[in-house]
């Protein structure tokens, strides 16, 4: 048995999404979002989800009336609005100390300009942090986990826009005054290098598949959210017990050889891929090698001096990421894999799930080291899981050794950079219980320690059981050792 070392306030938990977990799309209020208008789609090829995923905004539009009864699993997510008790009952069980969640906008506010929040949305995410406060659980709220209200897209509404940009100021702010004394740990939006990018593709900033298009116009779009962001920051320092911090998509890649035209093709990589957006939101200005790229694609910024100082005055109070694998880059082309939206190059000595996800636990060691070596300040690696496909056994449980393998490589080599000096506050696994997959879409794309029953099409009992990861990170949480 081998011990590992974690500060005794660290925070183990889990982490899950509104529009994959609540369901309950038309009740007490709510409105559809961007998300709840994609429908399931049979994947042609795991490894390359995107060569499945045509999805136009005639395609979005239509679902609006859905006459051709498509199936839109993340309408229904695991049915979490109504079992919610039951489901933050067995994360206690399972030893969570931290319950990472989002909230729906369009639950709060469903026609995004009400004069007025909706008092059951309202009333609803406050049972829940009484049921996590009951259970002894600290919270950590995304305002935005991509589920942005359809009427943007109606619209034709971008970041760009202060219609949009108000409106979130207006609901981030209802989520403050509402909720501070239940929740300490804010992030305004999720994953937001890729949602930047999102806005782009999805709400037509762009001609269908002009990638590289949509990627130089998303910066616009991410000044516009970094910006926004800083005001939610600067509005919430009226709450000294509250903390607020960014969420990036982890891209971390090597050079796949020790050429050094591969090296620094890599370094360039990851400065822009990775510590770009760190960079803005902590140090609160745009770097030069940034600026240079910029100026050598054309890409234009509606950027003014009010907004740069808004920047540098309201930086983030610690840095979280998700890390779910890691990559290869290469001067010349390569062979790629993709996972979470992020293609990266394949490297032959990392072995890759069903979906092309390749495990590298000592990447997440080399990740912390290297942020915390550059911003020194607290992290939270926010999201981090397998996903699987699975099916309950006759005994109604999951021999999932899998997960146990991987979550035990993954604390471990948490723990080593623990040792190296660098400081965490905690981590949120993806995800304690079963949801609807954010890229595929797919219920059958598993990576709870619970799992639910409910198959790609929602058919089933939803019922919870407890799969052989849940025992063992239970005692994991007593023991701490491996």
């Amino acid at each position: 048995m081998k011990k590992l070392e974690f500060p005794n306030d660290f925070l183990f938990g889990g982490a899950t999404a509104a529009n994959q977990i609540e369901g309950a799309y038309d009740i007490d209020g709510k409105t559809l979002s961007l998300l709840e208008m994609i429908p399931f789609q049979e994947l042609e090829d795991r490894k390359n989800p995107s060569t499945s995923k045509k999805i136009t905004k005639e395609l979005i539009m239509e679902a609006i009336e859905n006459k051709n009864g498509r199936h839109y699993p993340k309408r229904f997510g695991n049915d979490f609005y109504h079992r919610y008790k039951e489901d933050i009952k067995l994360f206690k069980e399972a030893g969570l100390k931290i319950f990472r969640m989002s909230i729906s906008w369009t639950r709060i506010y469903p026609n995004g300009n009400d004069a007025e929040p909706n008092a059951k949305g309202l009333e609803f995410y406050r049972n829940v942090f009484e049921e996590c406060k009951k259970n002894g659980l600290e919270i950590m709220v995304t305002m935005n986990h991509f589920d942005i209200p359809l009427w943007v897209l109606q619209k034709q509404l971008s970041w760009d826009d202060a219609e949009l940009r108000d409106a979130f100021l207006k609901y981030a702010k209802t989520l403050l005054d509402e909720f501070n004394v239940y929740v300490k740990y804010w992030l305004p939006f999720n994953e937001i290098n890729l949602f930047a990018f999102m806005m782009q593709t999805m709400n037509g900033g762009t001609e269908q598949g002009d990638k590289l298009k949509a990627i130089l116009n998303s910066y616009n779009d991410l000044h516009k959210l970094v910006v926004t962001q800083a005001r939610v920051i600067e509005y919430a320092k009226k709450y000294p017990n509250i903390m607020i911090g960014n969420m990036v998509a982890d891209s971390t890649t090597y050079p796949i050889n020790c050429d050094p035209e591969n090296v620094y093709e890599n370094l360039k990589m990851e400065q822009m891929k990775k510590f770009f957006y760190h960079d803005l939101m902590v140090k609160g200005e745009y770097p030069g090698y940034a600026l240079r790229m910029f100026k050598e694609y054309g890409v234009k910024i509606n950027r003014d001096p009010e907004e740069d100082e808004i920047l540098k005055n309201n930086p983030v109070q610690f840095i979280s990421f998700s890390y779910y694998m890691s990559g290869t880059h290469s001067k010349k082309e390569s062979e790629l894999t993709e996972g979470n939206f992020i293609k990266v190059g394949v490297n032959p000595y990392l072995k890759a799930t069903e979906w092309g996800w390749q495990i590298d636990p000592i990447g997440l060691r080399i990740t912390l080291n290297q942020y915390w070596d550059r911003y020194q300040i607290p992290l939270f690696v926010s999201e981090n899981g397998i996903g699987v496909f699975e099916t309950l056994n006759e005994n109604k449980t999951v021999e999932d050794d899998y997960r146990i393998k991987y979550l035990a490589d993954h604390f471990e080599q948490m723990s080593e950079a623990i040792k190296d000096g660098v400081k965490m506050i905690g981590y949120t696994m993806w995800t304690p219980i079963d949801l609807v997959s954010a890229g595929t879409n797919e219920m059958s794309k598993r990576y709870g320690l619970i799992f639910v029953d409910y198959d790609d099409y929602h058919k089933g009992t939803g019922n919870r059981f407890k799969k052989k990861s849940f025992e063992w990170f239970k005692n994991f949480m007593k023991t701490k050792e491996l």
